[in-house]
């Protein structure tokens, strides 16, 4: 067997039933900018990212809004820089009307330092926004919660 050396993650592709509603959910209350908008076949998508790097991939193919006990995507995280930038974003989130699986701030287990918001987009598609350190006072969900705050 070859070794295929480190892999990480390049972008995210993620089917939405309404992509101008997607983009400015994804771009206004998330931040991302659009590098690129297309066409293929019947579907329609667009590249963002920040910064110039690409990072999700909307595609408007869907027909059903997301269903998590189907396979595939569990959940997507995204990494803040800070506790305070988690906070901004979910202040954004709450004035957009977003709905969150808890209220505020959450460790990703009991005393953990890491922890973050937990939310979804219009399409229902689970996503986070966590820090790996600055959530100490952060209560869990539940004590006996997994790494990340959907069950």
């Amino acid at each position: 067997m070859t070794a295929i050396g480190t892999l990480a993650t390049h972008h995210v592709g993620l089917n939405v039933t309404d992509l101008d509603r997607s983009l400015a959910f994804y771009g206004e209350v998330l931040g991302f900018e659009t590098l690129g908008e297309g066409k293929e076949g019947d579907s329609r998508f667009a590249f963002l990212g920040q910064d110039g790097r690409l990072i999700l991939t909307l595609w408007q193919q869907a027909g059903d809004a997301y269903a998590p006990g189907r396979a595939g995507l569990h959940h997507l995280a995204f990494e803040a820089e800070s506790l305070d930038h988690v906070r901004a974003a979910e202040a954004a989130l709450t004035a957009r009307g977003a709905t969150f699986a808890h209220e505020g701030v959450v460790a990703h287990h009991e005393g953990a330092a890491s922890g973050g918001i937990f939310f979804h987009d219009p399409d229902g598609t689970r996503l986070e926004i966590s820090v790996p350190r600055g959530a100490e006072g952060a209560g869990a969900p539940s004590g006996s919660a997994p790494t990340c705050g959907f069950f």
